[in-house]
């Protein structure tokens, strides 16, 4: 039994995080002996890439836009183990935690000592205590986020209103798969029989994957660009603005307060799962609903502003395919201001194709650097990146990111940008010096 919330955060991050062969059944008996707490559960699934947190928020502030109270369970967190699981943007308490854990302990403990493996990992526990959590405090909703993958993800054994997959990209390939379609087969593994699914923009391949796992499951797909298309309109202050179409569904005038033609497919993507879910449950739309959740949408460490003058953001892009997206919302939104982008990144990341994806951006410096990492996974030192560095006279290095923001805060102009960014982890240390020292 825990009886501080130290001694919780000790027994959940001190499991295994991965066992050698993929399964669900281990996380199918452990929901049984408690009860199946996902069984009483009213929820989307969300899987993908890049884009997954963004959505979910999107979604969540639509459905609290029309009174509805709303679950969210998402990785990693920015600040504290706890924002993981929380209701309408509250996370669970200390307290809480605490009990949900020993509610838990007992049965983990069981299988430890009845399963060949052991027991649960590390994230089936936090999916276990999630399930519970809801199931002891119903809400209407749950907007549930996949771990890692999709088929395996100890999420998947519930049946969603609908599911969603946001984009397919290349990362985590030693576990996932080489090739987008492998990747995306992984992803698809969320398709459950009758239920809707609602794709973002995702490449042929991958989208064919989807259609053909869809038809095996008797379900449809809507794909954005194919299905629901968008048009953005242009926006000269911080945030984008865009029209939505959908079969007789016609928006002219939606806007976000996030940045980039990447949270445009995002809140796109959330709102094509919005209508579907009310589709589904014969529930009625209000246009005013959608356009105040959407409008209300923050999602801390997707391009956040940490300080005005200069301007400092952070940004969570950890991945060449997010790279892509972030280098294309600098051209968009930053064309005329000189960028210093710091950089780190985990150790088993494509961290030399994100420095070449970044330098394309013409008014682009980049100072490489590290963080501390966390738990077990090391991040990239500055020595690993030096091929990027002597690629470039854009690119320097930093032995740590507080010595590269100062260089940086040194060498820039009234109207420049700073950019942390390169791994969630990394952005979750940034964010936390800074909310230290407004204190």
């Amino acid at each position: 039994m825990v009886k501080t919330y130290a001694e919780a955060l000790q027994f959940i991050h001190g499991r295994d995080r991965f066992k050698k062969k993929p399964t669900l059944d281990r996380m199918r008996q452990f929901m049984h002996i408690l009860g199946d707490p996902q069984e009483k559960l009213n929820m989307i699934h969300v899987a993908g890439t890049n884009g997954k947190g963004s959505t979910v928020a999107f979604l969540r502030d639509m459905f609290m836009a029309e009174g509805q109270t709303v679950g969210t369970f998402t990785s990693p967190f920015i600040t504290r183990f706890n924002e993981r699981i929380s209701t309408d943007g509250q996370p669970i308490s200390d307290t809480d935690l605490v009990a949900m854990v020993n509610r838990i302990q007992p049965v983990v403990a069981r299988l430890d000592e009845e399963l060949a493996e052991e027991g649960p990992t590390e994230f089936e526990i936090d999916t276990a205590l999630m399930f519970c959590y809801f199931a002891s405090y119903p809400v209407d909703i749950v907007v549930v986020e996949v771990g890692l993958g999709g088929l395996y993800d100890s999420t998947n054994i519930i049946t969603p209103a609908v599911s969603v997959i946001t984009t397919i990209g290349m990362d985590h390939m030693k576990i996932l798969g080489d090739t987008i379609p492998k990747i995306a087969t992984q992803k698809a593994g969320i398709i459950k029989p009758g239920v809707p699914v609602v794709c973002g923009r995702l490449t042929p391949d991958a989208l064919a994957v989807m259609d053909q796992t869809a038809s095996e499951n008797q379900t449809d797909v809507r794909a954005l660009g194919r299905d629901f298309t968008v048009k953005n309109q242009p926006e000269s202050g911080w945030g984008e603005r865009f029209a939505y179409t959908w079969a007789d569904h016609r928006w002219p005038h939606l806007e976000i307060d996030l940045l980039g033609q990447y949270q445009i497919d995002n809140a796109t993507t959330a709102l094509t799962a919005f209508i579907t879910y009310h589709q589904a449950r014969h529930l009625p739309l209000e246009i005013a609903d959608i356009r105040e959740g959407l409008k209300h949408t923050a999602w801390p460490g997707r391009f956040e502003r940490l300080n005005d003058e200069p301007l400092i953001a952070i940004d969570g892009a950890h991945n060449e395919p997010a790279m892509v997206e972030m280098a294309q919302l600098l051209r968009q939104h930053f064309a005329q201001q000189d960028i210093t982008i710091i950089l780190a990144v985990l150790a088993d990341k494509q961290y030399d194709q994100m420095v070449k994806t970044l330098l394309q951006v013409r008014n682009v410096h980049i100072i490489v650097t590290q963080f501390q990492g966390p738990g077990k996974r090391a991040a990239a030192t500055p020595q690993a990146l030096e091929g990027a560095v002597a690629a470039s006279k854009r690119v320097t290095m930093a032995d740590n990111w507080p010595s590269a923001l100062k260089t940086a805060l040194n060498n820039i102009s009234g109207d420049s940008l700073i950019l942390l960014t390169g791994s969630l982890y990394f952005i979750s240390e940034v964010r936390q010096y800074f909310t230290d020292s407004e204190k």
